[in-house]
C-alpha cells in the first residue's frame, strides 16, 4: 500500500506554485504546452495531448525530448494529485514506436512503490491504444529551500 504524506500538499496548491513555470503545465509559462493532468479513481492520472509542427524532431515525428518530459511531467503530477511534492532522481524513457508530431496521445502514470523519501512510478504514451512510449523513474523528496 502506497503512504500518502497528505500534509506535504493541499488540494488547493496541486500542482504547487513554485511549478507555474513548467515548460509542460505551467499555468504562467506562456510556452507551455498546456497539458492538464487528472488523476482517476485508482489514484493514477491521465491527460490527452496533441502536438503541433513546432514540436517536431525529424520530419512530422513528435520530438524525443519532449515525449520524456511529457511522460516525467505525467509522474510528476501523479505525486501532487496524491498529495506529495518530490522532484526527480532518475527518469529511463523507451521509445516503442514514432508518434506524429499531431497525433492524440493519451498519457498515463501511476505510482509503483514508495520508501518514505523515494518513490518509483511508471508512465506510459498510447495512440489509438497501442503503447508508442513508456518511462519509468525514481522520486525524491526535495531538501528544504531546495525547490
Amino acid at each position: 500500500m502506497i503512504s500518502i504524506p497528505s500534509e506535504n500538499l493541499s488540494a488547493n496548491n496541486i500542482p504547487p506554485a513554485s511549478h507555474c513555470n513548467c515548460i509542460v503545465c505551467g499555468s504562467k509559462n506562456p510556452a507551455s504546452l498546456g497539458i492538464s493532468f487528472e488523476l482517476q479513481p485508482d489514484s493514477s492520472i491521465l491527460a490527452q495531448f496533441r502536438g503541433n509542427a513546432l514540436l517536431q524532431g525529424y520530419k512530422g515525428i513528435l520530438h524525443g525530448g519532449i515525449i520524456a518530459s511529457i511522460l516525467d511531467a505525467a509522474m510528476t503530477h501523479c505525486l501532487f494529485k496524491n498529495g506529495i511534492e518530490a522532484v526527480t532522481a532518475d527518469l529511463n524513457v523507451r521509445f516503442k514506436h514514432s508518434i506524429p508530431y499531431d497525433a492524440l496521445i493519451d498519457v498515463t502514470a501511476k505510482i509503483i512503490s514508495d520508501q518514505k523519501i523515494i518513490y518509483r512510478l511508471d508512465s506510459n504514451i498510447h495512440m489509438d491504444g497501442k503503447l508508442m512510449a513508456k518511462a519509468n523513474a525514481r522520486f525524491m523528496l526535495p531538501q528544504p529551500n531546495r525547490i
